[in-house]
């Protein structure tokens, strides 16, 4: 017999009171872990956790932790025909009422923890402003705003490779389909299968000599270009002094 107070509650889901009926159902012993509930149902992990977690919030469910007689912690668990109150002693099992399964300790019933969210991307700052005027170049190409956030990323990779906006604009806009059904679909497959390649790293500068200063001739005083003072190439050198 399942309680209308079960069937009827305010608070559980349609999840955790299908749970519950199926629990009561079983005999002592049955195991009705989060693996063997998704063994029986199609719900995934998940739902049966999330599940469990509601019956036992509400008092029909009680998972208790216990140590065999080999010294081993499991976890048992208990199913309640009527819902157990703060002022409730939970009563013994009975022939109907405990549904215990042993669960290893080092696998505890959890909610496995939502993922991160991916890194947001840094986009070029004319990305969305060129996807969004498009439509001057063809009406069709009026998109829709999460198709413009959806494609902005696109548009940033071919800026960011040294594409001129213009040229950009004319890759995007050129000899579009007829029909076109989806026009963010043609731009999707466009700008991917139309991406540049990225500008070749320019050459370093050659480094510039500078010319030698000016010098005046130690002979005829004219002014000649040398790294170091002395005699200009139209004067004969400077006879060495007698030893």
């Amino acid at each position: 017999m399942v309680g209308n107070h079960l069937l009827q509650h305010r608070e559980l889901s349609a999840t955790a009171i299908g749970v519950a009926a199926y629990i009561q159902s079983l005999p002592d012993g049955a195991p009705v872990g989060i693996r063997a509930l998704t063994e029986r149902f199609p719900e995934g992990e998940k739902r049966m956790s999330a599940a469990l977690r509601e019956l036992e919030r509400h008092g029909y469910l009680e998972r208790r932790r216990e140590r065999l007689d080999t010294g081993r912690v499991v976890t048992r668990t208990y199913s309640y025909n009527k819902p157990l109150t703060s002022d409730d002693e939970p009563p013994p099992p009975t022939d109907r009422e405990p549904v215990p399964e042993p669960e290893p300790e080092e696998t505890p019933e959890q909610e496995p923890e939502p993922a991160p969210p991916p890194p947001r991307l840094e986009l070029h700052p004319g990305a969305a402003d060129l996807l969004a005027g498009l439509r001057r170049h063809d009406p069709r190409l009026l998109l829709a705003e999460r198709d413009v956030q959806r494609l902005a990323p696109g548009v940033s990779t071919w800026l960011e490779r040294g594409a001129d906006p213009e040229a950009v604009g004319l890759a995007l806009t050129t000899n579009l389909p007829e029909p076109m059904r989806s026009p963010a679909s043609v731009l999707a497959y466009r700008l991917q299968a139309l991406l540049p390649p990225p500008l070749p790293q320019a050459p370093a500068p050659r480094p510039v000599r500078r010319p030698d200063p000016f010098q005046t001739c130690d002979g005829c005083d004219r002014a000649f270009r040398a790294p170091h003072p002395g005699r200009c190439r139209d004067c004969p050198p400077e006879a060495r002094a007698a030893a």
